[in-house]
């Protein structure tokens, strides 16, 4: 009989350390999970329209939101153990680059929202019809974005401290706050209330962390945080009422979209170092991360 494998102590110690981890981490995903469960329980194409606006709105927070909690984790974990003031600079950094392309991102997600499902889904059995329900689900999602890559730059300075359970706890939280709004929006918005739903608990699970760490005093935004983000808010909101009020001079289908991603990029670009909101090195130092 051949002895039962067994883990040992360091890879035991390794998986209990790492499934708090994922499990805090998780938590945009896991309430994802539960919008599409309570989505079979309303109107049909509910489902479908919920998983086209969420396939739209990861595309964002794979890019930056993961992009930043993966090169944040090491920074930290390191420079607590040096510099804490330098830990607490970095992390500010790394709200502003998240931040800095993740507030266009929602912008232009919410002002485009239906040229871009249009373009990218209609054909065959999706129609008109299916477009504009999943751009209003997309709309819907674009209003958490910011918080969703929030969580994903937040959560480090837990794990980088090894506090595993704190984001599990206040995730759980964040989870329930999503279930009890998708149940009480749901009936009145549809698939619209759950995508809400979706992205207010988002928000509550930010201020959680963000709060959290702040009362242990592991984070503060600093001067130049405080000066910056305001701006990128503004900036961000200028350009999405640009590229809409565009809209109704460009022609329609791809090469349209195209234009208007375009102006909307250089609408941003510009009103960002107009304003000081971000410089040419922020800006190149950002996308090519």
């Amino acid at each position: 009989v051949l002895p039962r494998p067994s883990l040992g102590p360091d890879l035991r110690r390794l998986f209990a350390r790492m499934g708090p981890g994922v499990i805090g981490a998780g938590v945009t995903q896991l309430n994802l999970v539960v919008g599409t469960v309570l989505a079979t329980l309303i109107a049909e194409g509910a489902v479908s329209y919920l998983y086209y606006a969420d396939r739209l709105s990861q595309l964002p927070l794979g890019v930056v939101g993961t992009a930043v909690g993966t090169a944040l984790l090491p920074m930290l974990s390191s420079q607590l153990k040096t510099s804490p003031s330098d830990a607490l600079i970095t992390h500010n950094r790394a709200i502003e680059a998240a931040l800095l392309l993740a507030l266009p991102a929602a912008a232009g997600l919410a002002a485009l929202a239906e040229p871009i499902v249009t373009v990218l889904f209609v054909r065959g059995a999706f129609g008109l019809a299916e477009a504009k329900a999943t751009a209003q689900a997309v709309a819907a999602y674009s209003l958490g974005l910011p918080a969703f890559v929030l969580v994903k730059a937040l959560t480090p300075g837990f794990l980088a401290r090894e506090d595993t359970a704190t984001p599990v706890k206040l995730g759980i939280v964040a989870i329930a706050v999503n279930l009890a709004l998708n149940l009480a929006l749901m009936k009145p918005l549809g698939h619209i209330g759950i995508a809400l739903g979706t992205s207010i608990a988002a928000w509550v699970n930010v201020a959680l962390l963000w709060g959290t760490l702040g009362r242990r005093g592991h984070f503060a935004l600093d001067a130049r945080a405080r000066l910056t983000l305001p701006k990128l808010v503004l900036v961000s909101a200028v350009m999405g009422g640009v590229v809409w009020a565009a809209q109704a001079y460009m022609p329609r289908g791809t090469l349209g979209l195209v234009l208007l991603i375009a102006l909307g990029g250089l609408a941003f670009a510009g009103l960002a170092l107009l304003t000081r909101a971000a410089s040419v090195a922020d800006l190149k130092r950002a996308f090519r991360k």
